[in-house]
């Protein structure tokens, strides 16, 4: 059977399920990432490519505390614990990173960024200073920030890339191998895996400009901005889907923040990182190094948001890179532009947040003016209007 025949066939199910022959109307789904989504794929436009990763199987990376270190592997340190041996570890403190000298044996990881984002600038010292330190990664180009300020995706990639072409005509293109791309993960789900499966295909693009052939490491961590102060289930719920979507996606390491927006507790740390275990010992998504390879609903959009990133990169490059349009506050109001059309989004109930907006508890608080300014990239809930 031909493809024609089976989207036919399909057509014609829907029709009479839906009782119409305009079914296309119906089924559609917008979004603000300006991204094709069709009901029904029979075929992709490229081959599809299994994209590989740097790690073997993600690190499930847990915030230190004493109590974990007999079964916790990978953990992300903001102060100093002697004889974490044999154990992965995410620096991210740049006091405790300029203090750290690792051992040959050890496998030592730094989050942290060398961007001011509010001077337009890199710490050239801090980076020397990393780039001297012998990690596994020295330098963190951070764009979860980006995320939980109300980026699109495209823009998010486009960004990471961005600053990562700042560093390789600063620092020359050995340091693309040396970088970690820490990236927040929201909750649209297949969205999601395809944002990290694209910055894959972009970021080797842009290394083979250099003669290079690399793979981008990919730090996964859960976003912030879908997350209500008031509904704790719900933000767990949601922290699971995007952890799942990460390892699916091919992160290298995956990270939960805590599932509690204005405080934390041991219980509550124990939990986000037990989210993690579940989804790797259980469902052993972590183990596989492209899991939706083959998806072509995945495939298509993969490419379009490559596509868009591509294309807003060189869009930045042209006009003078990433630091002179954040200087020129150009960056700012990018983000600023769609993070606003994104809480309008909200406030009409065109995105749904159960508990907030759909079945809401709250009440409208705040207006999108007291939360966001557009000569700044900071991090806003999406619920903080109604609390």
């Amino acid at each position: 059977m031909s493809n024609t025949d089976i989207l036919s066939n399909w057509e014609n199910l829907v029709k009479k399920q839906l009782k119409t022959e305009d079914i296309y109307p119906v089924l559609e789904k917008q979004n603000l990432e300006g991204i094709e989504v069709k009901p029904f794929y029979t075929e992709v436009q490229k081959p599809l490519v299994n994209l590989p990763r740097v790690e073997e199987s993600t690190h499930l990376v847990a915030r230190y505390h004493e109590s974990l270190e007999e079964e916790v592997f990978a953990f992300m340190l903001d102060q100093n614990v002697e004889n974490l041996d044999q154990k992965t570890i995410f620096v991210n403190n740049k006091d405790l990173a300029g203090h750290i000298s690792p051992k040959e044996e050890d496998q030592y990881f730094s989050l942290i960024d060398v961007f001011n984002e509010k001077e337009g600038s890199i710490d050239d010292q801090l980076v020397k200073e990393l780039l001297s330190k012998d990690f596994r990664r020295n330098i963190c180009v951070d764009i979860s920030l980006h995320q939980n300020a109300g980026a699109a995706i495209y823009q998010q990639l486009a960004i990471a890339l961005a600053k990562a072409k700042e560093l390789a005509e600063v620092y020359g293109a050995e340091i693309l191998n040396k970088l970690i791309f820490r990236i927040a993960v929201g909750g649209s789900y297949f969205f999601e895996m395809a944002k990290l499966r694209a910055f894959k295909i972009i970021f080797n693009q842009l290394s083979k400009e250099y003669g290079l052939d690399e793979v981008p490491y990919i730090f996964a961590e859960t976003s912030l901005r879908n997350k209500a102060v008031s509904d704790n289930e719900n933000n767990l719920i949601r922290s699971t889907l995007e952890l799942a979507s990460a390892m699916i996606g091919g992160a290298d390491a995956v990270f939960s923040n805590n599932y509690l927006v204005d405080r934390s507790t041991d219980n509550s740390e124990e939990i986000s990182f037990k989210q993690q275990i579940v989804l790797a010992y259980e469902s052993i998504i972590n183990v596989f190094e492209d899991a939706s390879n083959g998806s072509y609903y995945v495939e298509d959009i993969t490419r379009q948001f490559a596509e868009k990133a591509w294309a807003l990169f060189v869009e930045i490059e042209e006009a003078g890179g990433y630091l002179e349009l954040l200087k020129q506050g150009v960056i700012q109001k990018k983000i600023y532009d769609h993070a606003i059309e994104e809480q309008q989004w909200i406030e009409g109930g065109k995105i749904k947040l159960i508990g907030v907006n759909l079945y809401p508890k709250l009440d409208v608080k705040k207006s999108i003016t007291d939360l966001y300014s557009e000569k700044e990239i900071k991090a806003v809930r999406w619920a903080e209007m109604f609390e």
